[in-house]
């Protein structure tokens, strides 16, 4: 049975015509100032009444002609005011259902459920559902992509969570502060700034460098606290569930099996405090963030969570001495580590970050070398994971790295034998 979004739906898209005329104006602001000051202030009272109720009509007719509906094996989302679209979403397909609420949505009580799909990059969305509906609906897909059965999917309901992980304000605050690309941006707002006086004496120039780099500044950090906040990491039968945001909140899930690679991220700032930073790479997924910032322990825990079985090694050999003369002094940041379970990889020296890739979901591997490599006898060792991203073991003695690539494609192969199902609630 095809059901509608929710009736507030259109003024979500009610802003669109208005937009277009907006950018307009904002392409030709020349042009757009002569033809306003031709027209007389009836004729702009006319010409703003025909765009808000075109916008409405317009928020109204595509809200109309959208509908979704779940059927035995899929959902069906049907869209499009002149050209048509349906899309059908497999269950069994379905690994996340994330749930995201911008502010003013949180302020009409609405919610917009972001799916993602194996084998696809862009989320099909249902935007705007009521909460209650947007929660059972997403249960009830979360159900049907673990296997039940249609007739007992509804009685399943929401997995319980068991929370691992709050990441006070503070704590966030305090590791912004600590991050080296905003001490960066604010010395370079100020060097650069005190440079350009020097040679020009000009106080615009100067005010039209110094303000866009303090801008930078505080958008990267005050947009990583506001994205951030609240930060909270549990764990539920459907994965690891993650829930944040001051302004808009987002309700993310970590996908079971999903997760191509795991980063530990230590800036230099951090160390004294023994904080790291922890990121993925989930097939298919947009989420990036499992941690943003954490005691060792704690984090080296959550990892466990996402990989089980897997233990973060230490130590990891370096490269040989002689990779120095390929890069002088930085080639002490690289290390390499193979266990059982991951190829683990580490580069940096400043701002360090070590990555584990599990063998199950390692898809190639490669060998690279170039010609001054090749004279010092060195060689890179590529990793290319499900996620179209690679992890690389800079400048490995060229007999060991040879060895690696014949024995990861048999532990790629045993790994992916012995992996766990990527199914929910498995």
């Amino acid at each position: 049975m095809e059901r509608r979004l929710h009736p507030v739906t259109p003024l979500r898209r009610a802003w669109a015509p208005v937009a277009v005329i907006a950018g307009w104006a904002v392409h030709d602001p020349n042009q757009a100032q002569e033809q306003l000051t031709k027209l007389a202030t009836t004729t702009l009272l006319l010409a703003l009444a025909v765009a808000v109720t075109g916008g409405a009509l317009y928020g109204f007719l595509t809200w109309w002609f959208t509908h979704f509906a779940v059927t035995d094996t899929e959902l069906r989302i049907r869209t499009g005011l002149l050209f048509r679209r349906t899309a059908h979403i497999r269950l069994d397909r379905l690994q996340a259902v994330d749930v995201t609420q911008p502010l003013l949505a949180r302020v009409a009580g609405v919610t917009k459920l972001k799916l993602d799909v194996i084998g696809t990059d862009k989320k099909d969305e249902l935007a705007y559902l009521g909460e209650d509906e947007a929660r059972v609906l997403r249960a009830e897909l979360l159900a049907r992509a673990a296997g039940f059965a249609p007739e007992t999917a509804h009685e399943v309901g929401e997995a319980p969570v068991r929370q691992l992980l709050h990441v006070p304000a503070g704590k966030l605050a305090v590791s912004l502060v600590l991050t080296g690309a905003t001490w960066g941006t604010l010395a370079a707002a100020l060097v650069v700034p005190s440079l350009l006086w020097w040679a020009t004496h000009s106080v615009w120039t100067v005010l039209a460098t110094a303000l866009p780099l303090l801008g930078a500044a505080g958008a990267s950090s005050l947009g990583r606290f506001v994205s951030e906040y609240d930060w909270t990491v549990g764990e539920s039968p459907d994965g690891l569930r993650i829930d944040h945001g001051l302004l808009d909140r987002t309700h993310e899930t970590v996908p079971p099996g999903r997760v191509q690679t795991v980063r530990i991220v230590e800036p230099l700032l951090w160390r004294r405090r023994g904080w790291v930073r922890v990121e993925l790479d989930v097939a298919g997924s947009a989420n990036s963030v499992l941690v943003p910032v954490a005691p060792r322990e704690v984090a080296e825990s959550m990892i466990a969570r996402v990989l089980p079985g897997v233990t973060v090694p230490t130590p990891l050999s370096r490269p040989p001495r002689r990779a120095g003369w390929c890069v002088p002094f930085w080639w002490r940041g690289y290390g390499l580590a193979v266990t059982d379970t991951v190829f683990v990889a580490r580069h940096g020296l400043l701002r360090r970050s070590l990555s584990l890739v599990p063998h199950a979901k390692v898809q190639s591997v490669r060998l690279k070398q170039g010609p001054w490599a090749r004279f010092k006898r060195l060689a890179d060792v590529h990793v290319d994971t499900g996620a179209n991203k690679t992890v690389t073991a800079r400048l490995r003695d060229a007999d060991e790295a040879a060895e690696l690539l014949e024995s990861q494609a048999d532990r790629s192969q045993t790994g992916r034998r012995e992996a766990r199902p990527d199914r929910w609630m498995a």
